[in-house]
């Protein structure tokens, strides 16, 4: 097949590709590209598709365990979620696109998440965010906050998915380059999993959904280098359409419904180009389309971007041969776009036509199967001194003004603004809402079982020792699952780091790769997909920012935990081991200005088992309520503790000025380490007197220390040692002041 092809072009027309990588597109091609192909690898060699610079140390990770139906490789992974149900979920980035045009980058991200999960044949049924931004109160942040707030409220609202969960994060590195990772849930038939791999020769290729525009060109190109100078940024942020991307659920479920879908792939990232390179190279087969069949809404468009535009609401489907009608009858009832516009052919050739023209030919897998590559590493020279810290020289500081701080925090403050502007009740499968260290969602067809959902990740820890770190984020997800009484299940990651082009950074990825595999390890939890996010920086790097968002299995939804004390004269205890320190502590940043220290590798065998005693306390009915113990150490868990019961009628009817805890501490040591210095593995409950004996029981069995610390009493959260002159408290606050520090727009009593 003769394809056009240019004269060899200078160095600085080599798209996206450097200068090697055009050589070669050439040996592989044997010829030089047409300016259709050279587009094509531009994208699908760029690091946001080919993982070029992160393949290799993501094969560290454990993609196999009990229940997994789909591993990394296909659009989302699937676990058995029981009761013949899988469960498929993904999280992505849209860090990018979030930088520049708030809004749409947010709305987007969600919109492309949704149809990751949608490919796998699955009905969208929950959606989660992990949101980092500078300091709220720069002026340049403020607008970034609430666009992308904003951005995923209206699309998640409008297109009938609630937002179940998320977390909030503020630093200054992010101050240019947000993060906005988004995950996504899905519900599937487990014999009802759809693959991408396009098989069957003669087989039709079928375009579904919204027309192609110019919006979104070269993003994938435009997600895979740096943010700064970039003239070309606001073309390559897609605008989305909730309302046609409700349609296109409904069209695709159906369509898949009918039997005669054999693949099917979104149009994301790369747009077609990927679609089609992906699909033909995964099932061995090729493609022959002709890019004039594409329904466009706008006129003029050469061939070149029609191919790699990423307008949004797009799938593309191989359908069997003679059942085409079938299909496009089911768009057609939708009131959505839908042809042919190719067939499956056996020869791997993928050949794509302009009318009568031949623009590319060439072997899918050479878009593929893109160069990997072996950056150098090495320890970041910050390193050394940020881990000379010694907190033994730390000024003393009040303890209720340092807990009055740390919760106005964003990161330890309530995140309630954000969550009221979400619909989580669509649906109505959300148990336990927002708010909480989990969300709960029943599954109506399998009751009682139900799924929980958490989401979790800490770049200071991971800037100050990013194996540490990715250790972390996955441990406290685990965490945060227990305390709801779910069993963890799988893992999917998006790892968010500055250029893998500069040993240090590059370094701090591989090193958080190692922690979060040796964790899941530990944990036995696999990790089934996941997303990379290189070069965040925009005149800086970010923090090294690995985010987990773990999936559990729940027996019985009726059978969790709150954060919140459940009853007044309820006994609280301290749940897990650990030493807490101040090294790399929300504290230290907060109240002293420094981001330092060196983090103690944690117990991982005396963690998993503290995880396995929360949930099986939980699922028993024996704790009455359960927190995670984390950023802000104690302290911060305790007033939690008290403001979430605050918020709830039933607990603010039995203390309505309350209810609050007394708390006393054995071999406390300095006050600040004890209230507010943090170690990975410790739960706060709380437990009717008459359940105590039960829950030591099962702590002697699985070999858990547990503690009974206080009670829940009075209108007040007080702190005792007992070391201290005259049982003078460490920390005496109304429950009220710590609501209107932790929650400003709580309602008070």
């Amino acid at each position: 097949m003769a394809v056009e092809t240019p004269a060899r072009p200078p160095e600085r027309q080599f798209g996206a590709l450097r200068p090697a990588e055009y050589a070669e597109v050439c040996r592989r091609l044997g010829r030089d590209p047409s300016p259709a192909e050279l587009g094509m690898f531009g994208v699908m060699w760029s690091e946001h598709c080919a993982y070029k610079h992160s393949r290799a140390a993501l094969r560290r990770l454990p993609v196999k365990g009990h229940g997994v139906l789909r591993g990394p490789g296909e659009n989302a992974g699937a676990i058995d979620a029981g009761g013949g149900l899988a469960a498929v979920f993904k999280m992505e980035s849209h860090n990018h696109p979030s930088a520049v045009v708030p809004f749409h980058g947010a709305a987007t991200g969600v919109g492309g998440i949704i149809r990751d999960v949608l490919a796998m044949g699955a009905r969208p049924v929950a959606l989660l965010d992990s949101l980092r931004f500078g300091p709220p109160d720069d002026p340049a942040v403020a607008p970034l906050i609430h666009g992308v707030v904003a951005g995923i409220a209206a699309y998640g609202n409008s297109i009938g998915v609630p937002t179940v969960g998320g977390e909030l994060r503020c630093a200054p590195c992010y101050r240019a380059n947000p993060l906005v990772n988004v995950a996504c849930l899905g519900l599937v038939p487990a014999d009802r999993i759809a693959t991408s791999r396009a098989a069957g020769p003669g087989n039709a290729v079928v375009y579904l959904g919204a027309r192609t525009g110019r919006d979104g060109m070269q993003g994938a190109a435009f997600a895979s280098v740096e943010l700064a100078g970039n003239p070309q940024d606001r073309s390559a942020v897609q605008m989305g359409d909730p309302f046609t991307g409700k349609l296109l659920i409904e069209a695709t479920l159906e369509a898949l419904a009918t039997g005669a879908v054999v693949a099917i792939q979104d149009l994301g990232a790369a747009g077609l180009t990927c679609a089609l390179s992906e699909m033909s190279a995964r099932g061995g087969v090729g493609m022959d389309v002709d890019l004039q069949k594409v329904p466009r809404r706008e006129e003029g468009m050469a061939p070149e971007e029609v191919l790699l535009s990423e307008s949004q609401e797009r799938m593309l489907l191989v359908v069997e041969a003679g059942r085409e009608e079938e299909v496009l009858a089911v768009a057609r009832r939708w009131d959505l776009p839908a042809v042919v516009i190719g067939r499956v052919v056996a020869e791997p050739v993928l050949t794509v036509r302009d009318g009568g023209r031949a623009i590319v030919t060439l072997d899918p897998r050479y878009l593929t199967d893109a160069p990997v590559y072996a950056p150098d590493a090495a320890p970041p020279a910050y390193l050394e001194e940020a881990r000379r810290f010694d907190a033994s020289s730390l000024p003393a500081h009040d303890p209720a003004e340092a807990l009055l701080t740390l919760l106005r925090r964003p990161g330890t403050a309530s995140a309630r603004w954000v969550f009221r502007q979400y619909d989580h009740m669509i649906q109505t499968n959300t148990v336990v809402p927002p708010g909480g260290d989990a969300a709960v969602l029943r599954l109506k067809d399998a009751a009682p079982r139900g799924l929980a959902l958490s989401v979790d990740g800490n770049g200071r820890s991971s800037y100050l020792d990013p194996y540490v770190g990715g250790m972390l984020a996955v441990l406290e997800a685990a965490q945060n699952l227990a305390c709801a009484g779910a069993r963890p299940a799988a893992v999917t990651d998006c790892l968010n780091f500055a250029s893998p082009e500069r040993p240090e950074v590059f370094w701090t990825f591989t090193q958080a790769v190692d922690g979060i595999a040796r964790a899941c390890e530990a944990l036995e939890v696999p990790v089934v997909g996941g997303n990379v996010s290189f070069y965040n920086e925009a005149g800086e790097g970010i923090y090294p920012t690995p985010i987990v968002a773990m999936l559990g299995r729940v027996d019985d939804v009726g059978r969790h935990a709150r954060p919140g004390w459940s009853g007044v004269g309820d006994l609280v205890v301290l749940i897990g081991g650990g030493v807490p320190a101040l090294d790399g502590s929300e504290y230290l940043d907060a109240i002293h200005g420094r981001v330092a220290g060196r983090l103690a590798e944690p117990d991982l065998p005396a963690v998993a088992r503290t995880i396995r005693y929360v949930r099986e306390a939980v699922a028993a009915g024996l704790l009455a309520s359960a927190h995670d113990c984390a950023e802000g150490g104690l302290a911060v868990a305790l007033a939690e503790c008290c403001v979430v019961a605050w918020q709830d009628a039933s607990a603010r009817a039995a203390a309505p000025a309350g209810p609050g805890a007394r708390v006393t501490l054995r071999g406390a040591g300095r006050p600040d380490v004890a209230l507010f210095g943090e170690a990975i593995g410790r739960v706060v409950g709380s437990v009717p007197a008459g359940r105590m004996p039960d829950l030591l029981n099962l702590a002697r069995r699985l070999e858990v220390p547990v503690q009974v610390i206080g009670r829940v009493a009075g209108d007040r959260l007080v702190v005792t040692a007992d070391g201290s002159p005259a049982g003078r408290p460490l920390l005496d606050v109304s429950v009220a002041a710590l609501a209107r520090a932790w929650d400003p727009i709580v309602e008070e009593a």
